[in-house]
């Protein structure tokens, strides 16, 4: 074997619950199993953890696997792209390589929906979801008040987190109107456990039907400008956390040549995508929720290598739990209110300094980007273009190696790989 490559029967893109429940199930049988994470740590968003969040009962209990004798993690390592239909380039810190394999589970996740808005880009405003990132890793949060806006049920789990780190959270403005958030609580007594994490988060903070206009302040966020309803109110505040819900990370499936639909990857009952090889699991073929995300990954680690009969046992379960799913998507649906809060100076791509006004007359995402730089600096449209394709409607291009920044020498794959399995 090449010092440069790698081989394993089967590779799983990402650790959260949907890509520990692949590897756990697809533990039974295969051979070798690399379990790969850009992130530091295992566990995802819905398990991240840090300084002072210690790994959960839950976390803990899936991590068993890594020590399964046919599993590697590798943590902090990045993909930059496809080097064949069943090649990866990989590159760590200090490292870069091939890896080869017979079938690849993507877990990729989600990622949190920006959308721009004057003073979104002000020091102290942050995503609901990268506030509870923040918050896990150490964040000084006490004393401070904060506004909490968006829409779904991660600003509730937000607001929460933030709380328990004594922040003071003011307002948690969730732009659904009251008749969708009834019709949404009204079925949750066919998943209790849901119902009973709805009634745990509760605040008397929440309000329906409001939205951010504008964050306030000069060097930092000071206040914030509010909508309930037809009545506008000004905020006084130290933090802004605002979500606009989540969208598939598919991004790595789209250079594939994975099919996709609505920005999610289509996959079949055993959740093989449209390449025979790639299976996926979890958000990134839509939006549903921890417990979905489990099954999905448990369904495409059993059939990935071989048991499909022990996927086809699951089906029942993952189809209680994709009708929660449905529900959650229609009911916390943006309002139209919520697309048009950008003005034309209003930055859209903060990477390049990109305003909404230069690329909102363009004909597609390509156009934007050749034309204003837009989704060309350092995250690589990771922001922008999710914004974009949510304001516009512009399908992303298929991205091209590298997928992020990248070392030439890892594109030259110069250095040697950490131990290889066989």
């Amino acid at each position: 074997m090449s010092q440069q490559s790698l081989h394993y029967q089967l590779v799983i893109v990402g650790s959260g619950p949907a890509g520990l429940a692949a590897a756990r199930a697809a533990s039974h049988s295969a051979r070798s199993i690399l379990l790969i994470d850009d992130n530091p740590r295992p566990g995802g968003q819905i398990w991240r953890h840090g300084p002072g969040h210690p790994p959960t009962a839950a976390l803990s209990q899936a991590l068993e696997v890594l020590r399964h004798p046919a599993v590697r993690y590798l943590s902090g390592t990045r993909i930059l792209g496809a080097l064949g239909p069943q090649c990866l380039l990989l590159e760590d810190d200090r490292h870069a390589w091939q890896l080869h394999f017979e079938q690849l589970i993507l877990c990729c996740g989600a990622q949190e929906l920006l959308l721009p808005f004057p003073g979104w880009t002000l020091p102290g405003v942050t995503g609901a979801g990268g506030l509870q990132a923040l918050l896990k890793n150490g964040l000084q949060v006490s004393g401070k008040s904060l506004v909490i806006a968006g829409s779904g049920p991660l600003l509730l789990a937000s607001a929460a987190s933030a709380r328990q780190a004594g922040a003071r959270v003011l307002r948690v403005l969730e732009q659904a109107p009251l008749s969708s958030l009834l019709g949404f609580a009204g079925q949750l007594w066919r998943w209790p456990d849901k119902l009973a994490q709805a009634l745990q988060l509760a605040t008397t903070a929440y309000r329906c039907n409001a939205h951010v206009l504008e964050a306030l302040g000069q060097q930092q966020v000071e206040a914030v400008r509010i909508r309930q309803g037809r009545r506008t109110e000004e905020i006084p505040c130290d933090l802004l956390a605002c979500g606009f819900g989540l969208v598939p990370n598919s991004r790595l499936a789209n250079h594939l040549g994975c099919r996709l639909e609505h920005g999610a990857i289509v996959v079949d009952s055993e959740q093989r995508s449209s390449l025979p090889q790639v299976y996926a699991a979890g958000e990134c073929t839509g939006i549903g929720g921890r417990e979905l995300a489990e099954i999905e990954g448990q369904i495409a680690g059993f059939a990935a290598s071989g048991q499909l009969q022990r996927a086809s046992a699951l089906i029942r379960q993952r189809r209680h739990w994709q009708g929660f799913a449905a529900r959650l998507q229609r009911h916390f649906e943006l309002q139209a209110s919520v697309l048009q809060l950008a003005r034309a100076d209003t930055l859209l791509c903060r990477c390049e300094d990109v305003a909404y006004g230069a690329v909102a007359s363009a004909a597609n995402w390509t156009t934007a980007k050749l034309q204003q730089r837009c989704g060309m600096g350092a995250c690589q449209g990771r922001v922008c273009a999710n914004a974009a394709q949510r304001l516009f409607g512009w399908e992303p291009a298929p991205p091209r190696l590298p997928l992020v920044p990248a070392r030439i020498a890892s594109l030259m794959l110069d250095g040697a790989p950490p131990d290889t399995a066989d």
